[in-house]
């Protein structure tokens, strides 16, 4: 089980001090200490680096001597730079191994009329406790300390040759070591037993020397003593030494062994790069038995905790015999670097992971800190670059501008000229030759394209008429020529663009309204329309053109009622509605608008009725600035209280004075009932958190009643041509005719109810009841039931609902009738008739839609006991009970609810006939008038 653990080791900055040889600042110079590796941060490059020993010498850094005293570099294609010192480096003072400074000197480029200006930089830190082995692998050294368990062994450097200002000195002759008696005498390295005195080791670019506790070896990745190892399946570079003390007559060894991972150890995909690290370093232990620690992943040296690697998407899998270490190709932490070869644009990431590894063996009792710094860059990955093409092809030539984007480019990529047909120019004669060249770079500022514009009129476009095509074909040749930094590799890229414009003129589109449409007219000028048309959001096709386009000779027409759904409702008033109707003329080739035209108007309309029985209706419609507005979902001021229909773009209430949140207050002589239509509070919220828009829908609705008024009714009746006579006797009748709420016929609708909303094809329930006769020998039978457009029962148009007591054949969506039984409310079911009758609306070539339909029946009393045939002979039953439905919807108004039948009764044949003051031997009944909107 791996566990992982605090290091124990801690950092005390004692110093970080500039001094500076000039007064010029620097972009950034922060030095920072990471375990036992110092690591500074460098912006902008610097030309030189120096170690000032003891505070007088100061020792250029050159690449053989930063490998071989602990010192690595490392460079972005930004400009950025980072420098890497082991704790134990050539030059730190060393105090008994526990405090650690250091200086450096950073000579950054000045120009020629200046001398170079110069910085110095100091940490000191504490580090403890050290382990009894530490191996520090960076990019160009392998490093192993152990501890050194002879007594008082102490280090005596030796001075640099030159003089104490010099610049240079030879520190490959390192230290001699005494203490005691004690003498560094040899190195044996293996497995080649060579043997070497301490000068010979460091002639050979090693490094070695005693610290008050601990023996330093040091060495190149590739010396001449190394060699490679595969341990688990992974090649590992492995520096293994002896080195030997002497004092008279005794001699004692001390062990030292540095492994390293190798690049082999990486595998790459296009996606992800895997490290592979074993787990069990077998040069590195005495046995198998071993307890691993600690396990830690970085990035330049630095730890990473479990939040940021997961942020990188960073991953360490540890496994029986391998640490797996997986990085994403792009990953935050590395970068891209721009390559060319074969003039083919290619690109590599590179990026420095760290493991820190710590374990502890079981048999010797010994730890090991073991940390690697890790560069790795993949292979070279083609980017070829592209030239996209967003020429607008909508304008006439004179104003057409090529519009180009090169790319996509690493930012270390320069664009320096563009090389057309007759001429090259660099970037800044490009622009001020009107092309607009500009660098374009991604959100995430790791990537750039560039972009230019170059007008159809310039010379160095190509330009070639077909008229027997009608076109001119504009033909842009070029050749960017880039440059990758800071290596100044050149390379080019060449591209052929062409775009093709007709010859016509633009069509022109205007437009006006009149109460209920837009009118759009289309000319486009004695040339043959060349585009199509989007109104709204729909294509103008042939159907869509049949409705509504009207042609002439060089134009045409459209006209579209408000109302359509190819419009839109910009905002809604009391008494009109703002509508807008969007018209875009599309090229067919590339769909680029050829021109685009909006017509906005405002229409009168009153949204809100007001009715004497105390009833309000309202209509709200959806605007163009709530576009996220489900109207299904508004209410009134009582969230309870929401439409009684809705689709996509309107919402119907309808509600009386004194419910659902009406206020009501009094101005003068009138009453006043305001309500409002809005979102509940809660989707309000959300729909201004979806949309991003503080946009509220709200909708106030009023009615205004005159208080002290006085009104006169008057019910005038109708002389008929026939008199009713009675045979036998006179009598008092009374017929109602009632809607039902349901098929149930157990309650009806009363009359505050109305106006009570039906939809198209949507059943009605209807009940013809006998109300005052106890006789159960009468019978009532429905003989004829129609429907008209008012209240004359004679006016036209006429539809036949019930034909001589039998449904009308000719219905497709016939009269159903109902059984009636006795219940506690009907005593005698001879008196009641109920049937079924789908809401339906009168329409015609002729007719318009009048918003109403009135229903009429036709009623016989008969001697149920002694039917004689005709109406009498009983009322038809409907087999093919269709029902269907669909989606509109109507208003159901009382008209005459009760008709009472003043008359004589007899009983002849059979048959009683009831003759009143309106019709004769029938009784006539209005179930009420229908009001469709």
């Amino acid at each position: 089980m791996i566990i992982f653990l605090s290091s124990g080791l801690f950092c005390l900055l004692m110093a970080a001090v500039g001094i500076q040889a000039q007064q010029t600042p620097i972009n950034d110079l922060n030095a920072e200490y990471l375990g036992n590796v110092i690591r500074l941060s460098v912006a902008p490059l610097f030309e030189e680096v120096d170690a000032v020993f003891n505070d007088t010498q100061i020792i250029n850094l050159t690449p053989g001597l930063a490998t071989q005293c602990g010192f690595s570099f490392k460079f972005d294609p930004m400009g950025n730079a980072m420098f890497f010192a082991s704790l134990q480096n050539c030059f730190s003072q060393n105090m008994d191994d526990k405090m650690f400074s250091l200086v450096m000197q950073f000579r950054l480029p000045g120009n020629h009329m200046t001398e170079d200006p110069v910085y110095r930089v100091g940490k000191t830190c504490s580090y403890t406790p050290w382990t009894s082995r530490e191996i520090l692998c960076d990019r160009n050294y392998m490093e192993v300390s152990v501890r050194r368990t002879l007594p008082d062994i102490q280090t005596i450097p030796k001075q640099p040759t030159g003089g104490p200002k010099a610049r240079s000195g030879n520190f490959r002759r390192g230290a001699e070591a005494v203490a005691s008696g004690y003498k560094m005498t040899a190195v044996v390295f293996s497995p080649s037993k060579n043997v070497m005195n301490v000068d010979e080791v460091q002639r050979k670019g090693y490094a070695i020397a005693n610290t008050p506790t601990r023996l330093v070896l040091r060495s190149p990745h590739n010396a001449e003593e190394t060699y490679l190892q595969n341990v688990a399946g992974v090649p590992m570079r492995v520096l293994s030494t002896s080195t030997f003390f002497e004092q008279k007559w005794l001699v004692t060894r001390v062990d030292a062994t540095a492994v390293c991972p190798t690049p082999e150890a990486v595998a790459f995909t296009p996606e992800v790069i895997t490290w592979y690290m074993p787990k069990h370093i077998d040069p590195l232990f005495s046995s198998d038995a071993f307890t691993m620690l600690e396990v830690y992943m970085g990035i330049d040296a630095k730890r990473l905790d479990t939040e940021e690697m997961a942020a990188r998407n960073y991953s360490v899998l540890v496994t029986e015999a391998h640490i797996i270490v997986e990085i994403p190709v792009g990953a935050v932490g590395g970068y891209f670097k721009s390559h060319i070869q074969d003039d083919q644009y290619f690109v590599t990431y590179t990026i420095e992971p760290m493991l820190e590894l710590l374990w502890i063996e079981e048999v010797a009792h010994e730890n090991t800190s073991y940390k690697v710094l890790f560069p790795i860059t993949t292979p070279p990955m083609a980017r070829p670059p592209q030239v996209r093409n967003y020429t607008p092809l909508d304008t006439v030539p004179e104003q057409a501008v090529f519009v180009l984007e090169l790319g996509t480019f690493n930012l270390d990529v320069e664009l320096l000229n563009i090389t057309f047909p007759t001429m090259v120019l660099t970037v800044a004669e490009c622009n001020a030759r009107g092309f607009n060249v500009q660098e374009q770079r991604s959100p995430d500022n790791t990537l750039k394209t560039f972009r230019m514009e170059v007008p159809f009129s310039d010379p160095v476009v190509f330009k070639e008429r077909r008229a027997e095509q009608g076109v001119t074909t504009f033909t842009l040749q070029l050749i960017y020529g880039l440059v990758i930094f800071p290596e100044y590799a050149p390379f080019s890229h060449s591209a052929v663009v062409d775009a093709v414009l007709l010859d016509i003129v633009p069509p022109s589109v205007t437009g006006n309204c009149d109460q209920e449409n837009f009118h759009i007219t289309v000319d486009y000028r004695n040339q043959e329309p060349f585009f199509v048309v989007l109104v709204g959001k729909r294509l103008l096709n042939h159907e869509f053109a049949q409705q509504y386009l009207t042609e002439g000779d060089t134009d045409f027409t459209i006209t579209l009622p408000f109302s359509s759904p190819d419009a839109v409702f910009e905002s809604v008033h009391s008494s009109s509605v703002r509508s807008r109707l969007d018209v875009a003329l599309l090229n067919p080739y590339n769909n680029m608008t050829i021109k685009y035209f909006s017509l906005a108007c405002s229409f009168l309309k009153t949204l809100t009725e007001c009715f004497s029985n105390g009833t309000m209706t309202a209509l709200a419609v959806k605007v163009d600035s709530v576009p996220g507005l489900n109207p299904g979902q508004l209410t009134l001021s009582d969230p309870a209280c929401g439409p009684t229909y809705s689709d996509d773009r309107f919402a119907y209430f309808h509600f009386t004075v004194n419910s659902c949140g009406t206020t009501r207050k009094f101005i003068n002589n009138v009453m006043l009932y305001e309500n409002e239509i809005s979102l509940p509070d809660e989707l309000e919220v959300k729909l201004n958190a979806t949309t991003s828009s503080e946009e509220e829908y709200q909708l106030k609705v009023s009615c205004s009643y005159v208080a002290n008024i006085t009104r006169t009714l008057a019910f005038l009746t109708r002389p008929r041509d026939n008199e009713p006579f009675a045979e036998t006797g006179t009598g008092r009748l009374m017929v109602r005719m009632r809607l039902a709420q349901d098929a149930s016929y157990n309650t009806f609708h009363q009359e505050e109810d109305y106006p009570v909303v039906r939809y198209l094809r949507q059943p009605l329930h209807f009940e013809v009841e006998l109300t005052t006769s106890s006789d159960p020998k009468v019978a009532l039978v429905l003989d004829h039931c129609w429907a008209t457009l008012n209240e004359d029962r004679d006016s036209r148009p006429r539809w036949n609902l019930i034909i001589n007591g039998c449904e009308n054949p000719e219905d497709p969506y016939r009269v159903v009738f109902h059984p009636v039984e006795a219940d506690a409310r009907v005593r005698f079911p001879p008196h009641v008739k109920r049937f079924e009758a789908y809401m339906f609306s009168f329409a015609g070539d002729a007719v318009e839609p009048s918003g109403q339909v009135f229903v009429h029946c036709d009623v016989v009393i008969c001697d149920a006991s002694s039917p004689t045939g005709g109406p009498c002979s009983g009322q038809c039953v409907n087999q093919d009970n269709l029902k269907r439905g669909r989606s509109c919807f109507m208003l159901f108004r009382p008209w005459q609810t009760i008709t009472e039948l003043i008359g004589s009764l007899s009983l002849s044949t059979g048959q009683r006939h009831v003759k009143d003051l309106f019709e004769e031997c029938h009784v006539y009944v209005s179930s009420g008038y229908i009001l469709w909107v």
